[in-house]
């Protein structure tokens, strides 16, 4: 087992190396779109996820999926020649869910808020249903007995 920092260097690494080798070398057809956001890297240095969103539609997303699975093999030893490490971690690449669940969080929160400008609206013209101040004030002939007097 190695320690932490270094499984996290090794992961900004390789993230480097992918999103390089996706731009530059790879050049399937079916890969659209692809932007790398994470890596992960397990405590043994054999294993590593690649988290990727892809821009566009759900076919598009599909495509790209297959072509970085045919393009594995050659990433893989690029990561190995460039990293240094006696074993070349196995990569599994996997789609980010991040950026649609975002995108989810934004449309509830305008939702929201176009609701609340809507009440906030409403408050406006409203009247109190009883008198504004509802709390029992003492009458002028009425001492006031306070926690003081009381005793």
């Amino acid at each position: 087992m190695v320690d932490a920092a270094r499984a996290r260097k090794l992961a900004d690494r390789i993230q480097q190396i992918v999103a390089e080798m996706l731009e530059r070398r790879i050049k399937d057809p079916r890969l659209g779109f692809v932007t790398v956001t994470d890596t992960r890297v397990t405590a043994d240095l054999r294993e590593a996820t690649v988290f990727y969103t892809v821009y566009g539609s759900e076919a598009e997303r599909s495509d790209s999926a297959a072509a970085l699975e045919s393009a594995k093999g050659i990433i893989r030893s690029e990561v190995g020649r460039q990293t240094g490490v006696r074993f070349a971690p196995t990569l599994t690449f996997k789609h980010d869910p991040l950026p649609d669940s975002a995108r989810h969080l934004d449309d509830l929160i305008t939702a929201a808020r176009s609701r609340d400008a809507e009440v906030a609206r409403q408050a406006q013209s409203a009247s109190y249903a009883g008198e504004a101040d509802p709390y029992r004030k003492p009458e002028e002939g009425e001492a006031d007995l306070g926690e003081d007097d009381q005793a």
